[in-house]
């Protein structure tokens, strides 16, 4: 629904000159039921001339007519023709009464709520960077009587406008705090490959340093069997029996008589 330009107006003329139910004008004007009642009572918003809503092209006679009809039913305003366009949101103005404590209510925002930037503190309380990192490094020129102050009791920012800065800050540091864990946890996968590719190479290199030392363990077994005496072989001598002859020489040598006859 588009905005009412003045809904207590609005909401006058309504309790003047319809039979609409106080939830429904404040339904329609975005206001509370009690205030309306306080408008119909003489209470709230006295003086205020009433604005006629179908005048102004906000909402038509047959739809106020429909709702008189039935208490359920809310009115539906009339949107614009064309689009407004919307100014460009200015800083936040701070009444000279409170630029005194602002201060002391940077410093209470950078004692409990850390999490918030400096962008973000400057946003809520309309002041600047210079002034927060000044407060924040005790180089302020009062800094012996700055005392921190809830920014909300001072009437600087609204309890609501706080928490949305504060649910920003964390939601952003929760995105921060995920994308390192998933980076932690990439690097950690990436160790623990090349610490096994690595195992795998020396695994391989030490397989291929035993092959290739096997077959010359083979060639020298072989080259000493072959220097070793066959007893088959023609070359071979005579075997020593190990008896002595008549002589006290070796059974099998021939005697000196033996061989001049």
């Amino acid at each position: 629904m588009a905005e009412l330009l003045m809904p207590k107006a609005t909401a006058v003329w309504l309790v003047d000159n319809t039979t609409l139910t106080f939830d429904q004008i404040a339904a329609f004007c975005e206001l509370h039921p009690l205030e309306v009642q306080g408008i119909a009572d003489g209470e709230v918003a006295i003086g205020i001339r009433g604005l006629d809503p179908v005048v102004n092209g906000q909402v038509s006679r047959e739809e106020i007519q429909r709702c008189e009809q039935d208490s359920s039913l809310r009115l539906e305003a009339i949107g614009p023709a064309t689009a407004v366009p919307q100014r460009a949101r200015r800083a936040r103005y701070t009444p000279v009464s409170k630029r005194q404590d602002r201060p002391n209510a940077i410093a209470w925002l950078l004692k409990n709520y850390d999490e918030l930037s400096d962008a973000q503190i400057g946003k809520l309380l309309g002041t600047t960077k210079a002034t927060i990192n000044a407060v924040r490094e005790r180089t302020h020129w009062n800094t012996p009587n700055i005392t921190p102050q809830d920014p909300i009791l001072l009437g600087i920012c609204t309890e609501a406008e706080l928490l949305d800065a504060v649910r920003k800050a964390r939601a952003k540091a929760e995105r921060a705090a995920a994308r390192e864990e998933k980076a932690a946890e990439a690097a950690a996968a990436a160790e623990a490959e090349a610490a096994a590719e690595a195992a795998a190479e020396a695994e391989a290199a030490a397989e291929a340093e035993a092959t290739s030392v096997q077959p010359a363990d083979d060639a020298s077994v072989a080259d000493a069997d072959s220097d070793s005496p066959d007893a088959d072989s023609p070359d071979a001598g005579p075997a020593d029996s190990g008896v002595p002859g008549e002589d006290g020489g070796p059974a099998g040598a021939l005697q000196p008589e033996a061989a001049e006859s």
